[in-house]
């Protein structure tokens, strides 16, 4: 008799089946009872305990035919059952790696540069803050939210869980590199998500976004852990103030240390001969940051080494910090109102802190609508004057949730809080450990250099 027909009878008592159990069969089935309590204590969810039994007929009694597949006499049959029954099991072993664990995300825009780059791929640790039990549990787990080809959602929307996050080791703190969900992203114009839908509304109207399905598709909405991944700097905790002064960041009135890869917008003047697409390939400038404005002029994204690195060339007369065009970033948060700050100078803002009371104005209002409305579930309307949520006239505020405020290191060409605003605690994921491979785009190739290491060398 082979070892699985003898973990697999199909006839006999309890007692005779647990006889026929071989050691090794029990020592897997102790392995997996002990994870599951574990699993229960980490959720704090005693409810989890009751798949114990189930555990146990997998392992022991086998009183459901689990493998009934093996006894088909036809042996193609039997072969893709095989097959099947792999997938499975890997796909149930990724799902819940990818949500307690950690996965990989692919770094598809320039906003970090250069401390992260365009084609890294990262590993997040989703421990270090505490996994989120998911809140749409029934998703394919190697798709955020659409599945490719066939372009189709990749999760049911029911049932929707509430919020809670299991213990990390520590909570957010400045100067991390964060990847969460897109907070401007519960409501999206599938043809096109970038600018988000609230701009797309701003600029266009919600009759002409609505109304034109050809051009921006189906509008539909995401729920919080199937929007999709950002990654940013957090420069703001709750309870700061923040505010952008000519690009630099300043908490609490005192102005924050820079990483040291940050990128300024910086103009580029030669003694009128082109710079050698050569020279900017050592300096690491990516195709997409090359904008030559004359035949002697260049506007490009550089770090302060890389500027001086230009500045010591004999071909280059001059290497000016440029403020981007205010026309181009006025649309700033909250979209709609102008409080006429830029992308370069920027608030002061209040970064809402969970317990926090906060008078509610009509003033106030328009920087703290999306908390109440949208993150924290709140209904809210205006009327004769007043302010009503939930029905009930409202002259304060107090938050549920902690938020934070996220930047690129790519300070001129970012599109982050200073566009769409606060991130709630709940759309947290995760931060980055390391680099696991990284494609370079402009040349082709892996980037050997950057296999394996550090996501944020500046954080210690």
């Amino acid at each position: 008799m082979s070892e699985e027909q003898a973990y697999n009878p199909q006839h006999g008592s309890l007692r005779e089946r647990l006889g026929r159990v071989k050691g090794t069969r029990w020592a897997r089935f102790a392995l997996v009872s002990a994870l599951l309590v574990g699993w229960s204590v980490w959720l704090g969810n005693p409810w989890v305990l009751l798949a114990w039994p189930l555990l146990a007929d997998i392992y022991l009694t086998q009183f459901i035919p689990w493998t009934w597949w093996r006894g088909l006499k036809n042996k193609t049959l039997r072969g893709i059952m095989s097959w099947v029954d792999a997938i499975v099991y890997a796909l149930v072993l990724v799902y819940f790696l990818f949500l307690f664990v950690g996965q990989n995300y692919q770094i598809p825009s320039s906003s970090l540069e250069k401390t992260l780059l365009t084609g890294d791929f990262l590993w997040v640790n989703k421990i270090v803050y505490g996994p989120r039990v998911p809140q749409t549990p029934l998703h394919f787990p190697l798709a955020q939210n659409t599945l490719p080809w066939l372009n189709c959602k990749s999760y049911i929307e029911h049932p929707q869980l509430p919020y809670h996050r299991l213990k990390g080791l520590r909570s957010v703190e400045r100067g991390d590199i964060v990847v969460f969900n897109f907070p401007a992203g519960d409501t999206v114009a599938v043809n096109c998500p970038n600018p988000d839908y609230y701009t797309l509304v701003y600029e266009n109207g919600r009759a002409a976004v609505h109304g034109n399905k050809a051009l921006y598709g189906d509008i539909i909405y995401r729920p919080v852990d199937r929007r999709d991944n950002y990654v940013k700097r957090c420069v703001g905790l709750p309870g700061d103030t923040l505010q952008v002064k000519q690009g630099a960041v300043y908490i609490n009135g005192k102005m924050l240390p820079e990483p040291k890869a940050v990128q300024y917008l910086y103009y580029v003047r030669t003694t009128g001969g082109s710079l050698s697409p050569l020279t900017l390939d050592e300096l690491g400038v990516s195709l997409d940051d090359r904008h030559q404005v004359s035949q002697d002029g260049y506007v490009m994204p550089l770090t302060a080494e890389m500027r001086d690195r230009l500045k010591a060339m004999p071909n280059v007369i001059d290497v000016e910090r440029t403020m981007p065009d205010p026309a181009e970033s006025m649309i700033t948060y909250p979209v709609g109102t102008d409080y006429g700050w830029t992308h370069a100078d920027y608030g002061p803002v209040w970064i809402p802190k969970k317990g926090a009371t906060v008078p509610l104005t009509l003033a106030s209002l328009p920087m703290l609508e999306r908390i109440i409305r949208n993150y924290e579930g709140n209904t809210l309307e205006v009327r004769g004057g007043s302010i009503l949520v939930n029905g009930k006239p409202a002259t304060s505020y107090t938050f549920k949730m902690d938020y934070y405020w996220m930047m690129g290191d790519n300070r001129d060409n970012s599109l982050d809080s200073r566009f769409w605003g606060f991130v709630p605690e709940d759309h947290i994921v995760g931060t980055p450990m390391v680099v696991l491979i990284s494609f370079d785009k402009d040349r082709g190739g892996v980037r050997w250099n950057r296999v394996f290491k550090s996501s944020n060398p500046d954080k210690k």
